[in-house]
């Protein structure tokens, strides 16, 4: 097959995929090879397509079945790089669980940028006293301990963004540590027309719920702050209503069902003493404290009891 029928057929291929299925994520493929690439494709086999290729060419195939579907062309500004896509009709999130499984532990090469914070544990290094050298370029403070080197503390030698030196991939080899973790890396995610950052993958009903919440709290603020009714702001004008209907009655001679207590309390709050502790000889105790002991009275000698019930209810 020829170059021009291999494009032909890659540009129908990715032409068909973009009608079939309607959600694609982005993905960059840096430090990907191709056995970690067949392994992602073979775990998302009947679940997701990956398809890989040229920038330009992907930009040209987007643009022709952008004429059928103009949504499509939100996907342009984000191929750039070293990108493929991955075309899916289930849920992501699953796909992209199966996604970040496939991720490989890889060692700190020299001159590479650490997509990640490295951090060397404190104990026992196995390395000999005279490789002391390494941990002293660095900073670590490590004492010998049984013939051999030990960090004392927990160290931080990388940060996210910072490049590789020799040092640090050099004491990393030694300690046998692969900070590093490479994969497919989900950048972007178009979904029938919406565009929108991969880190809502994560967000779960919860979450999703309390963005609602305090949204609909806002439009009832609004709503009431401008004095518009809303369907989120009728429970408060409700309440609000009530309010002034109660204080209305308590302030006239309207008197509704809901404040007839109040009323007569308000008429007559003596009436109403004898519900409290006050009116039942004396304040209560304060919380805690004992209760104070009535004396004992003397127990009355029991009177023989009669056969007669009356004269018994009497006595």
């Amino acid at each position: 097959m020829s170059g021009a029928d291999r494009k032909q057929a890659y540009f129908a291929k990715l032409a068909k995929l973009l009608e079939e299925y309607p959600k694609i994520m982005i993905v960059g493929a840096d430090n990907v090879g191709s056995s970690q690439m067949q392994k992602v494709r073979k775990s998302l086999r009947g679940k997701a397509v990956i398809l890989m290729g040229k920038n330009t060419m992907v930009r040209k195939a987007i643009r022709g079945a952008a004429e059928n579907n103009p949504k499509l062309n939100a996907v342009l500004p984000v191929i750039r790089g070293n990108v493929g896509l991955v075309f899916a009709k289930d849920d992501l999130s699953s796909i992209k669980k199966l996604i970040l499984e496939n991720r490989v532990a890889a060692p700190a090469k020299v001159g590479a940028i650490a997509p990640n914070d490295v951090t060397v544990p404190a104990g026992p290094t196995g390395m000999e006293p005279t490789q002391t050298s390494f941990l002293q370029a660095l900073n670590i403070q490590s004492k010998i301990v049984k013939g051999q080197v030990e960090i004392i503390n927990d160290v931080k030698i990388l940060v996210t963004g910072q490049k590789v030196g020799s040092s640090e991939s050099t004491l990393l080899a030694k300690l046998n540590i692969k900070p590093f973790q490479y994969g497919l890396q989900i950048q972007t995610i178009y979904d029938e027309g919406s565009m929108y950052d991969a880190s809502v993958l994560d967000m779960t009903d919860e979450d999703i719920l309390a963005k609602f919440r305090n949204g609909l709290n806002n439009v009832a603020a609004v709503s009431l702050a401008l004095k518009v009714p809303s369907i989120a702001a009728l429970p408060h004008s409700l309440k609000a209503g009530y309010k002034n209907i109660l204080s209305v009655s308590l302030a006239t001679d309207f008197t509704i069902k809901q404040t007839e207590q109040l009323k007569a309390f308000l008429a007559n709050p003596s009436a109403f003493a004898a519900s409290t502790p006050a009116a039942t000889g004396g304040a209560a105790p304060a919380k805690g404290a004992p209760a104070k002991e009535e004396p004992k009275k003397k127990e009355e000698p029991k009177e023989e009891e009669d056969d007669d019930m009356g004269l018994g209810l009497f006595d």
